[in-house]
C-alpha cells in the first residue's frame, strides 16, 4: 500500500516554518544609528557597534571626541540623541533598571566614599548588584588586602583607583565599561586588571573601554571616535 502524506490543515501553508527554524535575536550588546549632544554641540552620528559574548571593544580618539559620552549611553546614564541601544535584541530602554544591573560601569571619578572603609565600599557595590560579594578575593587581586579596614579618605590616588577596579571582581555582571581604567595605575595594578579583564571573557563577559595608550588585549575591536564626529559645513 502506497502511503500518502495527508494535505496541511486549511489555512496551513505545506512551506510553514518549524518551530526550530524561528528566527532568534542576535546575542550580546548592539548600537544601531547613535547620536550624541553634549550642550548645543552634536558630539557624534551614525555610530554602530556590535559587542559578542566575551568581545572586547576600545575606544580612541582625542579629547573631547565623545569616548565618555558613548560610555554613558551604554550604561545606560544618558539617553541618545537618536539611533537604539539592545541587548540580546531588546532595546536597553524597554528595562534601563535591568541593564543597569548588568553592568559596571567605572568612571573618571572612582565613586567613594570617604568615610566608608574599601571592604565596606565592595560590600556596597555588591548589594546593589543583589550579588554574594567576593570582598577578600576582590581586595587581594588589586593588593588591598591589608587596607580592606581602612577609610577611604585615607587611601592614596592609586589605592583609591584600585579599590574602584575591585568592584569588578567584587561581584560579577556581564558587562564592564571602563573610563581610562589604567589611570593612575602601576605596573603590577595593570597587570591584575588585565588578568581579570581576560577572565572575565574567558567566561563570556564582554569589555569595552576608552584609552589613549595601547593596551594588550588579545583580538580587541577598536572604534575610533573620530570617524563619526559630524562634518561642519563649510
Amino acid at each position: 500500500m502506497i502511503r500518502r502524506d495527508r494535505p496541511p490543515p486549511s489555512g496551513m501553508s505545506a512551506l510553514s516554518p518549524s518551530r526550530s527554524s524561528t528566527v532568534l535575536p542576535p546575542r550580546g550588546f548592539t548600537g544601531r544609528g547613535l547620536a550624541c549632544r553634549r550642550g548645543e554641540r552634536l558630539v557624534f552620528r551614525d555610530l554602530d557597534f556590535t559587542l559578542a559574548p566575551g568581545a572586547a571593544l576600545v575606544l580612541v580618539g582625542p579629547n573631547g571626541s565623545g569616548k565618555s559620552s558613548l560610555l554613558r549611553l551604554m550604561a545606560g546614564l544618558t539617553p541618545p540623541e537618536s539611533g537604539t541601544l539592545a541587548w540580546d535584541g531588546a532595546a536597553i530602554a524597554e528595562d534601563r533598571a535591568a541593564h543597569r544591573a548588568r553592568l559596571h560601569f567605572i568612571g573618571h571619578q572612582e565613586a567613594l566614599k570617604p568615610a566608608l572603609t574599601a571592604a565596606e565600599t565592595l560590600h556596597f557595590w555588591a548589594g546593589m548588584h543583589g550579588r554574594e560579594p567576593a570582598v577578600a578575593a576582590a581586595l587581594d587581586r588589586f593588593r588591598l588586602g591589608r587596607l580592606g579596614d581602612w577609610p577611604c579618605r585615607l587611601l592614596s590616588a592609586g589605592q583609591r583607583r584600585r579599590v574602584a577596579l575591585a568592584r569588578l571582581v567584587a561581584s560579577p555582571a556581564a558587562l564592564w565599561l571602563l573610563d581610562e581604567p589604567t589611570t593612575g595605575l602601576d605596573a603590577e595594578a595593570m597587570a591584575a586588571l588585565f588578568a581579570c579583564i581576560e577572565a572575565h571573557r574567558a567566561g563570556g563577559g564582554a569589555v569595552v573601554l576608552s584609552t589613549h595608550a595601547d593596551l594588550p588585549l588579545a583580538d580587541a575591536a577598536v572604534l575610533s571616535l573620530a570617524d563619526f564626529t559630524p562634518q561642519r559645513a563649510a
